[in-house]
């Protein structure tokens, strides 16, 4: 055991021990609880005895109160954890370890999403070119899951060493067999119910992928511009209302996409709006009346003056509809003038929208309406096909071929103006290029179908934060169909077989049970491997022949998001979790994701919410409020916070607990932010609170709560205060837990040990604590506060601090169970007890302190206990209050004198070793120097305060002067007091 050093310094002032004959008699603290954490060795250590004494999987069984399931989101399997995987599980290890210690069954199943285009470009990246060239669908399938496999482990290993508690030897990984026949169920379902269909439509798609997205694989980088251009059809057939002014009339049109002019059908016109028919130079233009400006600045060429256009005639968007147009490439093509819809304004533009039916979803419905064509002269590659003309042809249709149709327009006279165009375009969130909407033959799950059900599941939704049901709910509002196919070799089949002749899809409830069969014992990569005769169901295996499988992997989203069925539902023999769960927890951005899609296939397939309550963090920032990136260098690596870099002195090695109480310290509800600054100050806040468990813990030695502790009823004031303190801190941290408000928790339990322990209860109990004789009622009245402090503590801190919680608890000097989370949260049962009272007294103590720091800097005094306070309180109830605390006259051998025994007493509150209330404040003045004072006005406590040299000897033991020291009992140089202390020690 190791002697700790006792609270303070000798310049503060005290009962610090020195070296002196008395000195052995003192009760220093003893611990085997080390000042310094030593992490990188410690917190391993403590992590091996969880896992070999199965302290999570013995409370799953033991606990006796209901399930909790925390879902994991399955991050994905691709490369190095990085600050925002950190946050996001530590934050859910608060939640399951705050549950398991309240007695709650939990089992955390950890789970990793290892299908889709990251994994296979990264596998297709590490390949030579002959390699590539020779690897088919299942050869490439094979390396992928090796891969993802390799990353598990790698990740596994990182999210261990944060101190998660999880079923890590038996997580979920969506390229599981069983997992992936779960996901063909879900499909299955949704079939059944009517909600999957295949469809020939626009979607977002990557040429740098060469597959389809979803919506939330796509990000809006800022800074995009795009190469927009307005631009002028020539009218060829007027309708009614516009005959009369046909003549040299054209529509203009404004366009972002020069390069979708090719699959241009029509143009749709608002008919609630109104049209001006406008001339300049001889030219007569249509656009929105109110745009009008916008399209003279357009027309104005160099330095010419402003461009007046001159109204000839105002029509309805209705009265437009009808008109015919030619279009400025393929003249044989005349497209017609029709009504879309409520997206055509006059915010800007001219008010008439250039509809491409294959190209925009807008564009699509608009020609659904009208029977237009679905034109997409645009291959996988993002390239015009020959359908868009030899001069088009093999033009990149982001790049050269958007220039080419522009000179194309210009040639034909049909270009306006082209300019650069700010504004969010998507881009593809894996390989950083941007997409296209393109119509191609995809499988659609038709959110339409069941849209009204799924907002309706949302309201049975608890939304942490609220404004996450306002997210979500907008989103699936507005959301008509999801696109889950994919046109990549490495992800979960779409388990459809077509008809070599016509086409026609093989999609049933006996084709898709018969596939989930097949998978479900042999993996996804049956589909590639075995024959179709085998992958048929049996009432089409005799015309094998006929039919030929599908290509097409589902969306990565619907792998995830079929993980209520795969994990929660239906999670093997006897392991079944609670379905729905109790929480689903990740970034805000998987309201457009996870969160969703989850939703999405659980309503469609089982007609209810996937989850009970929803809790969202936001994004990790650096210090500066910038995002993080390589480029800028700002980059915070979780293991680097955790096992420092190569030079310890720049990079320290601050443990999982710091980075954990990081995590604790902030409001995760809105973006973070962290860096080598704030986890200093953090770590300042993680010495503080172990330094306050290793005095607990030092200060408990020889302790037995079973046979020292003292009744309630028996304690003096201060200790009955502290313990009111301490059960409503615990109060506040435990609804602080309940509400997932960890901040709060971090706050209060920082705030308990610097203010009501470090600062006031535990400096005041030094004299106690050291000084009396070790089995003293006034000692041990005190340790049985502090004994409520440590558990309180231990406990409170647990779910944050698991580490040093547990490391506290297997130093504790009395027998207890093997484990923090064995025990339990017990909750302090103490009334608040005088309240004003000690809130006073601490005020009055913060004035004495002010004074004697003044006396020290004058050198009048050195310790605390050389001073003598002199205090005038001019409110008369007050005064009472104060002088009720005051102390005998002498310190007497008896133990049942109150200047022996008396705890609240203000020599032990101040730390002085006298003190006197005055009569006015001439008295004050008349014992103490005036610069050694604080007047009643400066005062915190309406107080006049003074500091004088205390009279007297000093006690070498308890250092306290007084005229009793002298010698007693044969000692010399000793109070009256420590004597009889001294003479209990060597009979002892």
């Amino acid at each position: 055991m190791t002697a700790t050093s006792p609270k303070g310094s000798k310049k503060k002032g005290g009962n610090d021990e020195e070296e002196g004959i008395y000195s052995s008699t003192v009760n220093l603290p003893v611990t085997n609880f080390q000042q310094r954490a030593n992490s990188v060795v410690r917190e391993p250590e403590i992590q091996k005895f969880w896992e070999e004494n199965r302290i999570y999987e013995k409370l799953y069984e033991s606990n006796p109160g209901t399930k909790f399931v925390l879902h994991d989101g399955p991050p994905y399997a691709n490369g190095n954890l990085h600050i925002g995987h950190a946050l996001n599980k530590i934050l859910k290890d608060f939640i399951n370890r705050y549950k398991v210690i309240s007695g709650h069954k939990v089992k955390f199943v950890p789970g990793w999403d290892c299908h889709g285009l990251p994994i296979e470009l990264k596998v297709l990246q590490s390949l030579k070119k002959e390699e590539k060239e020779n690897m088919t669908p299942i050869s490439l399938r094979k390396k992928a899951a090796e891969f993802a496999k390799q990353t598990v482990d790698q990740q596994r290993e990182s999210f261990k060493r944060y101190g998660v508690w999880a079923d890590w030897s038996e997580p979920y990984l969506t390229l599981d067999p069983k997992y992936e026949a779960a996901q063909i169920e879900t499909f299955g379902a949704m079939l059944k119910g009517g909600h999957i269909y295949r469809g020939r439509k626009p979607v977002n798609w990557s040429p740098s992928s060469r597959t389809a997205l979803a919506e939330a694989e796509l990000e809006y980088p800022e800074g995009h511009k795009s190469r927009s251009m307005y631009a002028a059809f020539t009218v060829v057939e007027p309708s009614e209302a516009v005959k009369p002014h046909s003549e040299n009339l054209k529509v203009a049109i404004w366009t972002t996409t020069p390069w979708t002019i090719p699959a241009n059908l029509a143009v749709a016109v608002n008919e609630k709006l109104e049209y001006s028919i406008v001339e300049h130079h001889g030219v007569k233009y249509v656009v929105a009346k109110d745009l009008k400006g916008a399209l003279a600045a357009k027309l104005k060429k160099g330095e010419e003056d402003e461009v007046e256009l001159k109204e000839i005639a105002v029509i309805t968007g209705k009265e437009l509809a009808g008109t015919k147009y030619q279009h400025p490439l393929y003249k044989e093509r005349i497209n017609p003038v029709v009504i879309g819809g409520d997206y055509i304004t006059t915010e800007s533009g001219t008010g008439l929208v250039h509809t491409a039916p294959g190209h925009g979803v807008e564009d699509y419905q608009t020609g659904l309406k009208y029977g237009l064509e679905l034109l997409s002269p645009v291959d996988d590659a993002g390239r015009f096909t020959a359908e868009a003309g030899p001069l088009l042809e093999g033009k990149d249709v982001l790049k050269d071929g958007n220039e080419r149709v522009l000179e194309l327009m210009e040639e034909a006279g049909a270009l306006i103006k082209e300019e650069e165009y700010g504004h969010k375009y998507p881009y593809d969130w894996r390989t950083k290029k941007p997409t296209i909407f393109r119509a191609t033959d995809q499988w659609f799950a038709s959110v339409e179908n069941f849209r009204e059900k799924a907002m309706g599941a949302i309201d049975t939704v608890k939304w942490i934060p609220e404004v996450g049901k306002n997210r979500i709910s907008a989103m699936v509002e507005g959301r008509s169909d999801w696109c889950i196919s994919r046109q990549r070799s490495w992800g979960v089949p779409i388990p459809v077989f077509y008809h070599k002749e016509t086409g026609e899809p093989l999609l049933t409830a006996e084709s898709i049970d018969h596939i989930r069969d097949i998978i479900a014992e042999h993996g996804s990569d049956a589909w590639w491997e075995k024959d179709v005769a085998e992958l048929l169901p049996p009432s089409h295996k005799q015309e094998a022949d006929k039919w030929e499988r599908g290509r097409d992997t589902m969306d990565v989203w619907f792998d995830s998001g079929s993980s209520w069925n795969g994990v929660v539902k239906s999670w093997g023999e006897g392991k079944a979790l609670d379905f729905p769960a109790d929480m689903y927890l990740e970034g805000s951005d998987q309201h457009r994701g996870w969160f969703q899609s989850s939703l999405l296939t659980s309503v469609a397939a089982q007609g209810t919410a996937p989850y009970k309550t929803v809790l969202t963090h936001g994004f990790v920032l650096d210090e500066k409020g910038f995002k993080m990136s390589k480029s800028l260098g700002n980059v915070v690596d979780p293991a680097l916070v955790i096992n420092g870099g190569k030079n310890q002195k720049t990079e320290p090695a601050f443990g999982a607990d710091t980075l954990r109480l990081w995590v604790a310290s902030v409001d995760y509800t809105g973006d973070v932010r962290v860096g080598g600054n704030i986890m200093k100050q953090i770590s300042d806040s993680y010495r503080k609170i172990r330094n306050t468990l290793r005095y607990l813990l030092g200060n408990l030695h020889g302790f037995d709560p079973k046979k020292h502790s003292v009744k309630y009823e028996d304690l003096p004031s201060v200790d009955k205060w502290m313990l009111g303190r301490l059960a409503r801190v615990q109060e506040e941290v435990r609804d602080a837990y309940d509400t997932f408000q960890f901040y709060r928790a971090y706050q209060a339990i920082l705030q308990v040990c610097i203010t009501e322990l470090s600062n006031f209860y535990l400096d005041i109990a030094k004299d106690r604590l050291y000084i009396s004789a070790e089995d003293d009622v006034r000692r041990r009245s005190c340790q049985t506060v502090l004994h409520a402090a440590l558990e309180m503590l231990t406990t409170a801190i647990s779910p944050m601090l698991p580490h040093m919680a547990e490391d506290a608890w297997q130093n504790l000097p009395w027998e207890h169970v093997s484990s923090v989370f064995e025990h339990g949260w017990k909750q302090l049962d103490y009334p608040s007890h005088e309240g004003e009272r000690w809130d006073y007294i601490r005020s009055l103590r913060d004035d004495v302190n002010q004074c004697m720091e003044a006396a020290r800097a004058d050198k009048l005094i050195g310790a605390t206990l050389e001073g003598s306070v002199a205090i005038y309180v001019a409110d008369e109830e007050k005064k009472q209050l104060v002088t009720s605390l005051l102390h005998e006259v002498s310190m007497l051998t008896s133990e049942t004198s109150p200047g022996f025994n008396k705890v609240d007493d203000l020599r032990f509150l101040f730390l002085v070793s006298d003190v006197k209330i005055v009569d006015t404040p001439e008295d004050v003045t008349s014992l103490c120097n005036e610069k050694h004072t604080l007047s009643i006005s400066d005062s915190a406590s309406g107080c006049f305060v003074g500091v004088a040299r205390a009279q007297g000897k000093k006690c070498e033991r308890c250092w306290f002067y007084s005229d009793t020291v002298g010698t007693h009992e044969g000692l010399e140089n000793i109070c009256p007091r420590c004597a009889q202390a001294v003479k209990q020690k060597q009979a002892a």
